[in-house]
């Protein structure tokens, strides 16, 4: 198989954790043709969609000490070509977040890739209607009490009603301008003002979880199925557990409770063709859908003596006929 991945600058990732890595590298493994581009490489011609792809050969990390250890030279580019994206079975859109203007008319551009012939991961019409923050709500049974606001006073009362939660900007990625917000705090009214740009841009408010302070659970689903997990844990003063915020990460196993909510995402993502997902969970309920480049096969790889890598492949070739007609 031929398999294109949209990822940032190649030489940018970090191949001990990045996800897009481990999914290349287990392509290769595979036997499958790996070729790589970026979303400012993309063109519509004749309407069809094109990039300019390189192929990639990698050199693959190897655990040492329980560490994931890459060679200096742990990648090497072939020359590049102007082809049809419909000449590959299947094209990864991993490209990171925020997502901007430029990144959604990358998802147009990708719309002109006919997925009779092949497979997007994501599927652009999904990833337009999933905003990692508002996603979740449809999902009210497995949420935490949550609003959506840009009005000061609405957020407020939120805050005062509640005593503590916490807010997060709806573009935010990786932990960044997530706010505790708590009644005494003498500049919450300062908070509120600078993360909504004074009223400007509405921000996500979620009740705060004290069960945050045992792990904030990333779980990872494809084709609407949790095939790992991996616990993020924060440290010392900090709240927030992601990985970029210095969280340190535990071995986790899927409960019950979590088993039912990814039961219950599983027919929407794959409505909107959503088939490579990481959820996160605290305490029991659902708080992101992280649709964009979902991360964490590598700390799952290491704790879990697994390859989720290999069973994606595997998926891929056995399993993804008629997954999105």
């Amino acid at each position: 198989m031929k398999l294109a991945f949209i990822i940032d600058p190649i030489a940018e990732l970090d191949p001990g954790h990045d996800t897009s890595v481990a999914l290349m590298e287990a392509a290769q493994a595979a036997g499958h043709e790996v070729w790589i581009t970026q979303f400012d490489h993309l063109s519509v011609l004749d309407g069809q969609a094109w990039a300019t792809l390189m192929p990639v050969s990698l050199t693959p990390v190897q655990l040492v000490d329980g560490k994931w250890v890459a060679s200096e030279d742990w990648f090497a580019l072939g020359e590049s070509q102007f082809r049809p994206l419909a000449s590959m079975d299947a094209v990864w859109m991993r490209k990171d977040p925020p997502v901007t203007v430029a990144y959604l008319y990358a998802t147009y551009l990708l719309d002109y890739v006919d997925s009779q012939q092949t497979l997007l991961i994501n599927h652009p019409r999904g990833l337009r209607a999933a905003n990692e923050k508002m996603y979740a709500l449809q999902f009210r049974d497995a949420i935490p009490e949550t609003i959506v606001s840009q009005d000061k006073n609405v957020i407020l009362q939120f805050v005062q009603d509640k005593g503590k939660a916490v807010l997060k900007p709806l573009g935010g990625k990786a932990g960044e301008g997530i706010l505790l917000l708590q009644t005494e705090d003498r500049n919450l009214n300062s908070l509120i003002e600078i993360s909504t740009r004074r009223g400007q841009e509405p921000v996500m408010v979620q009740i705060y979880l004290p069960e945050a302070q045992q792990g904030d659970k990333r779980i990872i689903l494809l084709d609407g199925e949790p095939i790992g997990a991996v616990n993020r844990i924060p440290r010392g003063q900090e709240f927030r557990g992601n990985m970029a915020t210095g969280g340190r990460v535990a071995q986790a196993q899927i409960t019950d409770r979590e088993q039912t909510i990814c039961h219950q995402l599983a027919p929407v993502l794959k409505r909107d063709g959503l088939m490579f997902v990481g959820i996160d969970i605290i305490g029991g309920y659902l708080t992101e859908v992280n649709v964009t480049s979902p991360t964490g096969i590598r700390e799952i790889d290491r704790l879990d003596k697994t390859s989720l890598g290999e069973k994606v492949m595997h998926w891929l070739v056995t399993g993804k006929s008629g997954l999105l007609h």
